[in-house]
């Protein structure tokens, strides 16, 4: 048995009605950060000591700002401003001098809309007509109601009766507000595999998976797609902070966070399957720099643009919650070599990758699709050498692996004759 965490982003459905009391939640608590920030930095010039959390809660609880928001809100705006400060000052100790103390939150005479976060006694959530209610800070309360009264939507797999929410927080994001619902829950899963499979990250497949035995590609076409079809109707806007352009901001980052939540599922999905216990994926962390010079890479104009929307942490922040709801490990390894390296004989060569999509050994003449070439390197970084224990391996399916495409109609990752079988 163990506990997990997990955070739910959820639209506000009447947002119109709720939107001017949350703005002056926003605008609150950027207020009580700049005087938090004011105080910090006046017990830095006295003292060169940087206040905690629990002191500026106590020396400002009395302070007018304070009260315009709910005590809880207040403390999270405080823990947060402690956080930034302690944050810098473990740069500044481990030697970065271009480490800069948080600022204040001020754009001219205006201030941003500030996150507001509400512990368990600030709201008080209503499951069955999907609505949460949050509380104001006493001096917001006069002439007017002492809560917002929020209706939401969440993704339709998420179902937050199956959760124990801990906190509300309220965020301004694209021109509106939306919520983020933080959950705990007890989860026992089934004793995992002995199984090893691993995972490599690429441009035109999004994931190649290994098993050891066989393989899945997953390209990211679907994803690429829809890149390059906002990218061209964003250009057509008048003004790029225009509605419209706010709206194709908003879809496209709505079907990418589905790819990235149906193609983490359908790798989990596969796991499970094969009595996988641990996933070994390449840390794409060095993506954008030259093994050898440290220099950015140039990938090509295209190249250069599918990165740029990549979202490979994300997407490796899903397979791990996912795996670990079933018990399965994920381990992050380094990519170095895995692309020039033979998973087989262990021959590395930089120019065994004769075209696009093609492996071959010099060595020992291994054909292989080299994303599932890659992804079995990355497989073995955890495993005895497979390349030296004398067996006599049928390598076919480094070569053929399955192909498993984004179904657009079902919103799922299927086999490549189902996702064929169904166009018109």
């Amino acid at each position: 048995m163990s506990r997990t965490i997990r955070t739910f982003e959820a639209t506000i459905t009447n947002q119109q009605q709720v939107r001017d009391d949350l703005n002056q939640l926003g605008w609150a608590a950027s207020k009580l950060w700049n005087v938090g920030r004011y105080y910090a930095q006046e017990q830095w010039d006295e003292t060169g000591e940087i206040p905690d959390d629990g002191e500026l809660k106590a020396e400002l609880k009395s302070h007018e700002r304070y009260t315009d928001l709910h005590s809880q809100s207040s403390q999270r705006v405080l823990e947060e401003l402690a956080e930034a400060f302690n944050g810098w000052f473990g740069k500044r100790q481990n030697g970065d001098d271009r480490a800069r103390p948080p600022g204040y939150r001020k754009n001219g005479d205006s201030h941003p809309r500030s996150t507001v976060s509400f512990k368990a006694a600030g709201f008080k959530h209503d499951a069955q007509f999907t609505r949460v209610r949050l509380s104001k800070g006493r001096n917001l309360k006069e002439h007017r109601s002492d809560f917002i009264l929020c209706e939401y939507q969440t993704r339709p797999d998420v179902d937050l009766t199956e959760w124990d929410i801990q906190q509300v927080r309220a965020v301004y994001k694209r021109d509106e507000w939306r919520l983020q619902f933080v959950c705990r829950t007890t989860i026992d899963p089934e004793p995992s595999g002995d199984e090893v499979a691993g995972v490599d990250l690429g441009i035109c497949n999004f994931a190649a998976v290994s098993f050891g035995g066989e393989s899945v590609l997953y390209p990211g076409g679907a994803l690429k797609e829809d890149e390059y079809y906002f990218t061209k109707k964003k250009a057509k806007c008048d003004d790029s902070s225009s509605r419209e352009a706010t709206c194709l901001d908003r879809k496209r980052t709505g079907r990418r966070t589905h790819f990235l939540h149906s193609l983490s599922k359908a790798i989990v999905e596969q796991c499970v399957e094969r009595d996988v216990g641990m996933l070994v994926v390449g840390d794409l962390g060095g993506i954008r720099e030259d093994d050898e010079t440290g220099d950015s890479r140039n990938w090509g104009d295209h190249g250069n643009l599918d990165l740029h929307g990549w979202a490979f942490d994300r997407f490796t922040t899903l397979l791990d919650y996912k795996a670990e709801a079933e018990g399965i490990d994920v381990e992050l390894v380094s990519e170095r070599d895995t692309s020039k390296s033979c998973s087989v004989c262990g021959h590395t060569d930089k120019n065994q990758r004769v075209e696009r999509g093609l492996y071959v050994c010099e060595e020992c003449e291994t054909v292989a699709n080299a994303d599932v070439n890659g992804a079995e390197n990355i497989r073995q970084k955890v495993l005895p050498s497979l390349a030296t224990d004398g067996g006599d391996r049928d390598n076919g399916w480094l070569a053929q692996p399955a192909v498993h495409l984004f179904d657009r109609s079902e919103g799922v990752f299927a086999p490549r004759e189902q996702v064929a079988h169904r166009e018109p």
